[in-house]
């Protein structure tokens, strides 16, 4: 070229995008009832593929005339809120052995079955399931592989806690030590055995919708419960009730107070990790894990300067901002550590970006301090005189 040629650079911060987390993920059974033909069913929810859901109310016309998991499940999502789902359907085995093989699943052919198949539901649908549970499917072998699941897709797991009583579902929840799993007991009132886990699914992704991510699951009004299948002593200022021993153990309970309500913002994270301990710290940690990542694509295989790397921490703190604006975290900075970045480092093309953060945790307990005294008589005989 003979003159002059004008380059158009970008540079300085980008936005970070919002992560949609209100994304639900089940893995159901499904069988077409006797006399009703098969052929609509495996064309609306095919077996072991995950299927895109954004209309309730028309999947569950899908299902009618099912026996299984799938219809009573989005029944109880659909009274807490319209959700997007994915929805993996699974074969019935009567061994129940050979269920749970179904409803883990694994790999056939290249292609992901059973649970695992959420795995793929981003690739397949363009949607990542972040809410996930598999209502009256979750036997202890089922609720080990979604806590897996939800790890890998930085999500949150629901499951029933299994136990005749207090004693033995807490024995029950020492089995996992997942802080992606939170366990759920008694079940409702219903002849569902999964009701109360997929009204949690529906619930989690209603909260999230209103209030954020950051809002633990506890103390929400369900809608469409009616009674518990077990009696659970609560009482909001006595700490020796069955509800404070459930929830000292990690494990979320049901309870009647104006309505029927969760009760609990723990996790199954081991007594080694307690900062992982409530549910709103893990998922603000899976939040900004994902939102960050995504929102520093540009970055990536851009000549590594100095403008560069102030440009990445802007975009990143920026957003930190606003989320704190939000209410949605109570702090947070990113910032360049020299002894994290060596000079051979740097010249090979890596460059580590430090960054901390302080979730909101849930006011989980209230001192009042109450006093009884007569100061309040000083006025007694103006105020009696008129």
């Amino acid at each position: 070229m003979h003159g002059i040629k004008t380059n158009l650079l970008t540079t300085g911060a980008r936005a970070i995008t919002p992560l949609s987390t209100a994304i639900i993920g089940i893995v159901v059974t499904a069988t077409a009832a006797a006399g009703e033909p098969t052929a609509a069913l495996n064309a609306a929810f095919p077996l072991d593929k995950p299927v895109l859901v954004t209309n309730i109310r028309s999947a569950l016309s899908d299902s009618e005339d099912t026996t299984g998991t799938l219809l009573p499940t989005l029944e109880a999502i659909a009274d807490q809120t319209s959700p997007v789902l994915i929805v993996v359907r699974v074969a019935t085995d009567a061994d129940p052995a050979d269920q749970d093989d179904l409803v883990i699943g694994g790999v056939t052919a290249g292609s992901y079955t059973g649970a695992k198949a959420l795995l793929a539901a981003e690739a397949q649908t363009g949607f990542r399931p972040r809410i996930i549970g598999a209502p009256g499917l979750d036997t202890a072998d089922v609720a080990a592989e979604l806590a897996t699941i939800a790890a890998k897709l930085r999500g949150r797991a629901y499951c029933a806690g299994i136990g005749a009583d207090i004693a033995a579902v807490s024995t029950y929840r020492d089995t996992f030590g997942s802080r992606e799993l939170s366990l759920i007991w008694p079940n409702t009132s219903s002849e569902f055995a999964g009701d109360l886990v997929a009204r949690a699914l529906g619930l989690r992704a209603a909260i999230d919708e209103a209030q954020g991510w950051n809002k633990t699951i506890s103390n929400v009004v369900l809608q469409g419960v009616t009674g518990a299948s077990r009696d659970i002593f609560f009482d909001i200022q006595d700490p020796s009730t069955d509800a404070q021993a459930l929830n000292d153990k990690d494990i979320v309970t049901l309870v009647r107070a104006s309505g029927f309500r969760l009760w609990g913002n723990t996790t199954c994270a081991g007594p080694d990790d307690p900062q992982w301990r409530y549910e709103s710290a893990v998922r603000t940690s899976q939040v900004l894990q994902d939102e960050i990542a995504a929102g520093l694509i540009w970055a990536i295989d851009k000549p590594l300067t100095t403008s560069l790397v102030r440009d990445i921490i802007e975009t990143i703190n920026a957003r930190f901002r606003s989320l704190v604006t939000a209410g949605l975290l109570i702090g947070a900075k990113a910032w360049y550590d020299p002894a994290s970045n060596s000079q051979t480092d740097l010249a090979a093309g890596k460059l580590v970006i430090d960054y901390d953060f302080t979730p909101t945790a849930p006011l989980e307990s209230l001192t009042l301090n109450q006093r009884i005294t007569d100061k309040y008589y000083a006025t007694f005989g103006s105020l009696a005189a008129g």
